[in-house]
């Protein structure tokens, strides 16, 4: 198969080929969250009205990541239920990325949004 044809074959969503195809992602969760007990015990410096988010990482475009948490599949509950939007600007420009490297953003970049008074989760 040509390089031509197998670009055309790929599906969308599908991990980019090489070694940097991983993504941290950020999904803004409905302000409500933050009365849910394991939520709000997660997040005790938390800034009233400041968003409340998930952060996560993903082989998968962050788009059809956060359309399989709502779809419920390999989904955090958070999400599914809260879940409005992706916040592009708050994790674009660290993508693609390797494995090891997302693994490590999501945990820093989860920290860096507490400390700004943001609600997070992070699994």
């Amino acid at each position: 198969m040509t390089g031509a044809r197998l670009a055309a074959s790929k599906k969308p969503g599908k991990r980019a080929s090489g070694r940097d195809h991983y993504n941290v992602y950020v999904v803004e969760l409905a302000s409500s969250v933050i009365f849910e007990p394991r939520f709000a015990k997660a997040n005790p410096d938390y800034v009233a009205g400041m968003p409340c988010v998930y952060v996560g990482m993903t082989g998968l475009s962050p788009d059809v990541r956060l359309d399989k948490h709502k779809a419920g599949i390999q989904a955090n509950r958070f999400v599914t239920q809260y879940g409005l939007r992706l916040v592009p600007q708050l994790y674009e420009m660290y993508n693609p990325m390797p494995y090891d490297g997302a693994r490590d953003m999501e945990v820093e970049l989860a920290i860096a949004l507490r400390e700004k008074g943001f609600g997070v989760w992070q699994a």
